[in-house]
């Protein structure tokens, strides 16, 4: 038995697909569903994988099957030629909690300097199951790791770190920072007055200073996961 909102979801899948071959991208599900992050889209995608209605293809970025539809949603479906399917949203209660699970999903955005600034944050290019042990309340992400300046941290080139998403941070923490709205890079935040320093953790690189406005957080470290080859 499906919730409401997991019902919702899968017929708006079910229909953009049929009408345009594509599944719709996360933030077409959280606007169709009225949710307030992409999160809570995950969490019903993988309700409904675990329920055997849908399954996600590997590697492959907005690649979502529908393998089977909920029998009272067969027999109302909307005839051919119909306007695409628009969720209406009755109540404004709270989705029933989704099972748990021992990892999630999570989106890998690209990679992020730990060295030399490189290109903003990317979009989805894959994805990557977390274990729920490291995450907590709130949206997140992943990025690889493309430098050295972070190995006294233990953050070495080519890792994956899993970033909660903020846009507050204390002194101290490991932060994404991005740089005149333009470089992304992860180092330890340090506020000194009405600055902001962008701390290296290899004394190879030297601490940058930045005017408040010029520094906008992201996100904030919260694990790191190391492949072994």
């Amino acid at each position: 038995m499906l919730t409401r909102k997991q019902h919702e979801l899968l017929m708006f899948i079910h229909e953009r697909i049929q009408e345009s071959g594509v599944s719709p991208s996360f933030d077409e599900m959280k606007d169709a569903l009225g949710l307030a992050s992409k999160s809570g889209i995950h969490r019903l995608i993988t309700a409904l994988e675990e329920r055997g209605f849908m399954r996600r293809q590997a590697h492959r970025a907005r690649a979502l099957e529908v393998i089977k539809l909920p029998s009272q949603a067969t027999a109302a479906a909307p005839p051919k030629g119909r306007a695409p399917f628009k969720p209406q949203l009755v109540d404004g209660g709270p989705d029933a909690p989704a099972a748990a699970n021992d990892t999630r999903d999570l989106p890998i955005l690209g990679k992020i300097a730990a060295g030399t600034p490189i290109e903003a944050i990317q979009q989805e290019r894959d994805r990557m199951p977390v274990p729920e042990s490291l995450l907590g309340a709130g949206e997140h992400f992943v990025l690889e790791i493309q430098g050295d300046s972070m190995i006294n941290a233990g953050i070495l080139d080519g890792d994956f770190v899993v970033i909660r998403r903020t846009n507050a941070a204390n002194s101290g923490e490991i932060v994404v920072a991005l740089v005149n709205g333009e470089e992304a890079t992860l180092k330890r935040l340090r506020k000194k007055g009405a600055s902001i320093a962008l701390e290296a953790a290899n004394p190879a690189y030297e601490t940058r200073i930045f005017g408040p406005d010029q520094v906008a957080v992201q996100g904030k470290l919260v694990g790191l996961i190391r492949r072994y080859h």
